[in-house]
């Protein structure tokens, strides 16, 4: 039974997507498909910002993307240097608040010490938060995407937490992701089920997957 999987591989570098290999076991074939891409953006007000740590109580990162874009930063020789000798040390006498583990791993290449990675959602993450802030104190930098969910917002709102977000990626459209799907459908026809991973792959892929399927497109079992 074949599965449509719209998402990125979790790692490439980790052996098998986790998923692929979990479905695999229950006989499923599965096989994934990118939706988004991603655009880095506003890189040197970032910078700015991360360059005077004076000025917040901290740091949060609900996305990988956003430590990504602190990576690009420090691919430019004088920004690392600068990041190497006192801001590193500087930012880790203050919290890194992230979710997950992927966000943890990548803050930790940078030289910082997450915490709250194992919160699991910007809501609980923001609950932690909140049981460790006071209100009122220096602002937390929250790098983001132009898409980020208000959820996390709100509720430091709400405790008088104050928080300064940063626009650092927007989400697009992949390149490849209209004849990837294609593909798909010519070389191994109506996959039994689809899973979305988010709204952007909803909008991005369901019109196309509905003119692929044709009379078919009911027979798909469509999770997200």
């Amino acid at each position: 039974m074949k599965v449509l999987l719209l998402k990125d591989p979790k790692d490439k570098d980790s052996g098998p997507d986790p998923y692929i290999k979990e479905l695999g076991l229950y006989g499923f074939e599965a096989t994934l498909i990118p939706v988004l891409s991603f655009e880095f953006i506003s890189l040197e007000s970032l910078f700015e910002k991360l360059s005077h740590p004076e000025c917040y109580g901290g740091l949060i990162f609900t996305s990988p993307r956003a430590l990504e874009a602190i990576k690009i930063c420090l691919k430019e020789k004088s920004k690392n240097e600068a990041w190497s000798k006192s801001l590193k040390q500087r930012w880790n006498s203050k919290p890194a608040y992230v979710v997950g583990k992927a966000t943890a791993s990548l803050a930790e290449e940078i030289g910082l010490t997450p915490q709250g990675e194992k919160s699991g959602n910007a809501e609980k993450l923001a609950e932690y938060i909140c049981s460790r802030e006071k209100p009122d104190s220096s602002a937390l930098l929250f790098p983001c995407g132009a898409l980020k969910r208000e959820v996390l917002p709100t509720v430091l709102r709400e405790k008088g937490v104050p928080l300064e977000s940063v626009t650092v990626y927007q989400t697009t459209q992949h390149t490849d992701l209209q004849e990837s799907l294609s593909s798909y459908f010519a070389q191994q026809g109506i996959p039994a089920s689809v899973v979305f991973f988010s709204p952007s792959g909803v909008k991005f892929c369901l019109q196309h997957i509905q003119k692929l399927s044709g009379d078919f497109i009911n027979r798909i079992k469509v999770s997200s």
